[in-house]
């Protein structure tokens, strides 16, 4: 599942990631996309991708994002924001995770778009 334009992106990631559908977050991702789970770590591939970002889902909290710009050249879309994301702990303690994304996306042969790289900590 692509989304028809970059800018779409981000709240279709939005809706999927507060259903808690593990796969429609991933469809819109390409195979091999890049995603910096935490500071630090870099996970690769659809497997990789899935482990982590299954992590964030089991939290089973809600999301938030603001895209801040989208910019587009040709085929490729740089895209940034701010997301916020409150839980609760296997404790029972409320949680926040925050932070300021900056993103990559391709146009694919259908003409949708998918995330390329994703980095949620990458304009802190």
């Amino acid at each position: 599942m692509s989304s028809p334009t970059p800018e779409d992106l981000h709240r279709a990631f939005i809706i999927a990631f507060n259903a808690g559908d593990i796969e429609a977050v991933l469809r819109l991702y390409e195979t091999e996309a890049a995603l910096v789970p935490q500071p630090g770590q870099t996970t690769t591939g659809y497997a990789a991708n899935r482990r982590a970002l299954e992590q964030f889902i089991a939290l089973n909290g809600h999301m938030t994002m603001s895209t801040s710009y989208v910019v587009r050249t040709g085929d490729l879309a740089l895209l940034r924001g701010e997301w916020r994301l409150s839980a609760t702990n296997p404790k029972g303690e409320e949680i926040e995770l925050k932070g300021k994304n900056i993103e990559v996306a391709r146009r694919q042969q259908d003409g949708g778009w998918l995330f390329v790289i994703d980095h949620p900590f990458g304009a802190d």
